[in-house]
């Protein structure tokens, strides 16, 4: 049993698809694409090399598209400041003394928190919006400075 070219670009834009499932890179499935335009090219009746640029243009040109797409696209904010990531970001605090190295202990959610103050100059004792988390320290900056609660 011979297999034409056509099954083989099949199989292998099957193959690309099941390891884009299997890693979660997106342009395994441009470079299916391409395949997909090398089985219809020997549909066609293009030759090997035929099918070859059909490939290389449409998965190549698909990656080079959704490549610029990505780079345009706006990027999230690192996970520690990232609201989507921690409900605590944007959440205040009542800071009431400052430790001369620009920390301090807060209750927080039943528990006692070390905070850290984000801003320039001194901190000031006072109400403070949480606006990054590293761990088990919450950085902090006064209700006043802090970007408004999203």
């Amino acid at each position: 049993m011979e297999f034409q070219a056509s099954t083989l670009w099949w199989v292998l834009a099957g193959a690309l698809v099941i390891a884009e499932l299997l890693t979660g890179t997106f342009y395994l499935l441009m470079l299916a694409l391409g395949s997909v335009a090398a089985a219809v090219a020997a549909h066609a009746g293009a030759t090997g090399s035929g099918q070859f640029v059909a490939a290389a243009l449409v998965g190549g040109g698909a990656t080079a598209v959704w490549h610029f797409k990505r780079a345009r696209a706006p990027r999230s904010a690192p996970a520690a400041s990232n609201a989507d990531v921690s409900l605590d970001i944007g959440q205040t605090v009542q800071v009431h003394a400052w430790q001369d190295d620009g920390k301090a202990r807060v209750p927080y959610r039943g528990a006692s928190w070390t905070v850290r103050h984000a801003g320039a100059g001194e901190p000031t004792a006072g109400e403070h919006r949480i606006v990054a988390v590293h761990g088990s320290e919450l950085d902090v900056l006064p209700v006043d400075a802090a970007a408004p609660r999203a």
